[in-house]
């Protein structure tokens, strides 16, 4: 992701630097405490201002709303029509987050909020009065809003009234409220006059401008191409699709969503009718389940099999809720981050045991999206990624996926459902990041020189592939095989690399997309769904290489300058296993311990392979490893 991408100044039309997701917009989860608790989602509320919304996960109860434009301790509930409530402080806004009292942090339920901060081309609040009269008023978005909610607050007697751009040909003359309702015809309530990028029009209804009354209004705006009209700064979108009742209905925003919202606009009056929504906290697996939230009830979290994201948009399955054949579908669509590159590799790798007792938690510090966890006493590893959910491969072994239980559902760590001592267990644990790591999940269409898209956001150097539903090898590219584009090796094996044509259809990956080959290799069967694990050099944080063993000692060069803190070796000329190296086990001047991601055998921890540098790592050549034999040649990838 470039840096130098433009938006548009809140305060002016003038232009400056880049708008981030992950500074206007944050899904962040917490278990009640009973007491205050503070959220710290790095949104900056106090300076900034925006929209804190939060409901229960475990257990009924309503959603609350709290914005920055009404003050602290002031909420509203999109499952009801009431009013206005207060209670002091119930809600303060701080400039990484927010801080809620206990009557958001009840004892032993778990939470998610949501954080929508004021920035053009994304969100803006506006309170104004109604006056009963036709009347514009000004909003800070910079372009024009896709979606429209507006409440009155001194009533309980007024409905929301909701403005979409894709409820209808002539949106302005339509309504939507939160029920299960489809689109009414209600000319009064935007005055049949749709928003511009400056203003948006209330009519004579009650709901939207009664006289003498409070209203508040959120404005997402409809900007998926963003700025630079590529889609690569776009940040949201207000959209609309027609369902098909069939799986594979594809919606296309041009980049990977982390939030939808999803209503028939055409019909209502069922349960299956309601405000959608779904996020890739809570749980989105492609192939898999999501956690859904209805904004128009209360009721706690359910899990369905209707909507996947993808690396463009989202694809809808067969299911009433959200693909009814000839039914117009309203949504609202968020990107997902981080788009910002990281500086650190600690913000985007952690290596950390698991928890000595109770349920199998590792802490990153960060939202985990892909964890491999190694018994360091011999029984094997296993991987889990956020875009499966939780079901498990096995590095050592060819099998399809196992299910499992447990969820990608913390903000700072990765926890599977089982109780134990699991001290022995190291955890290696990626987030996804623009220039370091991307992970994709594909089905496969038999199709030689078949394309998948990705969001890297630079060429691939790295790419580790699996059937998830078969029984094939994993296969490796790495830009440090002789022939890269027709070369490929096998993760869960020792053997040295492989030559095949048709593998990655003789095509070097690109900055948008991969090439793949078609039935019979392993990575595209008709048959099939896969994941990928994308890898690239991000300068100061990670290093796709290769080098030339001396049969002695010599300095690998990462481009570092605190040292690798994850290192993994392969030889390519002739076997060898997949060395695995951390600084949580330890990368020392004496013996390291050592694991194999082929192999299921402890760690052996009685060699000196390597050794720490600070521009990367040393390799020393010993006969129990042979990472450094004369003349052979190596691939690795290294974390700073």
């Amino acid at each position: 992701m470039s840096n130098s991408k433009l938006v548009m100044s809140q305060a002016a039309n003038s232009w400056e630097g880049p708008t981030y997701i992950e500074d206007v917009f944050s899904t962040y989860l917490y278990t009640g405490t009973g007491a205050a608790l503070t959220i710290t989602n790095g949104i900056d509320l106090a300076g900034e201002g925006g929209l804190v919304w939060v409901k229960t996960r475990s257990t009924a109860g309503n959603h609350l709303l709290f914005d920055t434009q009404r003050g602290t301790g002031r909420w509203l509930e999109t499952n009801s029509t009431g009013a206005e409530n207060g209670a002091v402080n119930t809600v303060t806004f701080n400039s990484t987050g927010f801080t809620g009292t206990s009557s958001i942090s009840v004892n032993a339920a778990t939470y998610a909020s949501w954080t929508f901060r004021k920035a053009p081309r994304f969100f803006d609040v506006v309170t104004y009065t109604g006056t009963g009269s036709v009347q514009n008023i000004a909003h800070n978005l910079g372009v024009v809003p896709g979606c429209i909610i507006v409440k009155r607050l001194d009533s309980s007697s007024f409905n929301w009234q909701i403005y979409h751009r894709g409820s209808n040909a002539a949106p302005e003359d339509y309504r939507l409220e939160f029920t299960t309702d489809a689109a009414q015809l209600q000319t009064n309530v935007w005055g049949s006059t749709a928003p511009t990028s400056t203003h948006f029009t209330v009519g004579v209804n009650g709901d939207s401008n009664g006289s003498g009354g409070s209203l508040v209004a959120y404005l997402f705006a409809h900007d998926p191409l963003g700025p630079s009209g590529d889609g690569s700064d776009g940040l949201i979108a207000c959209g609309s699709y027609t369902g098909t009742g069939a799986n594979n209905n594809v919606v296309t925003l041009g980049w990977e969503p982390q939030w939808v919202m999803v209503k028939n606009a055409t019909t209502g009056g069922t349960a299956d009718d309601g405000w959608w929504m779904v996020d890739n906290m809570r749980g989105w697996a492609v192939n898999g389940s999501e956690k859904t939230l209805q904004a128009d009830i209360s009721t706690g979290e359910a899990s369905y099999s209707r909507i996947d994201p993808t690396a463009t948009g989202f694809t809808l399955t067969s299911g009433g809720e959200f693909n009814q054949s000839g039914d117009t579908y309203i949504y609202i669509a968020i990107r997902r981050g981080p788009m910002r590159e990281p500086t650190s590799g600690t913000e985007v790798f952690a290596a950390a045991f698991a928890s000595a007792s109770g349920q199998y938690t590792a802490t990153a510090g960060f939202p985990v999206d892909l964890a491999i966890y190694n018994s360091t006493e011999g029984s094997g590893n296993f991987n889990f990624d956020r875009i499966r959910g939780i079901p498990y491969l096995r590095t050592h072994a060819i099998n399809a996926e196992t299910a499992s239980s447990g969820a990608f559902d913390s903000n700072v760590n990765f926890r599977i459902s089982a109780t134990g001592d699991f001290s022995a267990y190291i955890n290696w644990m990626f987030r996804r990041a623009p220039g370091f790591f991307d992970v994709v999940a594909y089905a496969g269409d038999g199709v030689l020189g078949r394309t998948v898209s990705h969001n890297l956001g630079v060429a691939p150097e790295m790419m580790i592939v699996k059937g998830r539903t078969d029984t094939e090898y994993w296969r490796v590219f790495h830009s440090g095989l002789p022939s890269p584009k027709d070369d490929f090796l096998y993760l869960n094996d020792t053997a040295s690399t492989v030559t095949s044509i048709e593998q990655w259809n003789s095509t070097l990956p690109t900055t948008t997309e991969f090439s793949l080959s078609g039935n019979g290799r392993g990575v595209n069967d008709s048959v099939d769904t896969y994941i990928a694990y994308l890898f690239a050099t991000l300068p100061g944080v990670s290093k796709v290489g290769s080098y030339t063993g001396n049969g002695s000692s010599q300095t690998i060069n990462c481009g570092f300058t605190g040292g690798a803190r994850f290192v993994l070796i392969k030889r390519t000329d002739s076997t060898g296993d997949w060395y695995v190296w951390d600084t949580t086990r330890g990368i020392v001047s004496g013996n390291d311990p050592h694991l194999s991601l082929n192999t299921t055998a402890a760690q052996v921890t009685t060699d000196d392979t390597i050794d720490p540098d600070s521009s990367g790592f040393i390799v020393n050549q010993v006969s129990a490893t042979n990472v450094n034999v004369s003349s052979a040649s190596y691939i690795y990838l290294a974390i700073a």
